[in-house]
């Protein structure tokens, strides 16, 4: 073997490195496809879910909180905050509406909204929906 770096051997390299991320890229492409379908929820999608998802993006939810772990550090994690208060999509709606918590200085509150009934349970569905997304145990603690 020579002992010189030629340029037909830097070209090989290039292109059967190139080749083998392209068809790497591919494999693990067709992996997450095959993937997907198997963590996803849709079974339990309902027309409420959906309209709570419109809500969550009309008041801009994921400015402050973040969903399955996209969004911003602010306030905590809700991809599982129907887990974190019971399964119950009463104890979503009570927090909703009571807020913000007055009354402690220098705490971070969430504003009051003044959603609908129909908002409300719109959006308590939609994290419903969200809480049995397969997340692979992400976050690892319920807290989020």
């Amino acid at each position: 073997m020579s002992e010189t770096f030629t340029k037909s051997m830097a070209r090989n390299i290039y292109y059967g490195g190139s080749l083998f991320f392209f068809l790497l890229f591919l494999a693990l492409t067709f992996q997450s496809h095959q993937e997907f379908p198997k963590r996803d929820n849709h079974e339990n999608l309902t027309e409420s879910a959906a309209r709570g998802k419109l809500v969550w993006e009309e008041h801009d939810c994921i400015g402050c909180h973040t969903l399955l772990g996209e969004g911003a550090y602010f306030a905590p994690e809700l991809g599982n905050v129907y887990l974190r208060f019971g399964q119950s999509t009463d104890a979503i709606k009570g927090f909703i509406k009571g807020r913000p918590a007055s009354g402690i200085p220098g705490r971070r509150s969430m504003p009051q909204f003044n959603l609908t009934d129909q908002e409300l349970e719109d959006v308590a569905q939609f994290l419903k929906y969200v809480s049995g997304v397969n997340t692979s145990n992400w976050p690892p603690s319920i807290q989020g």
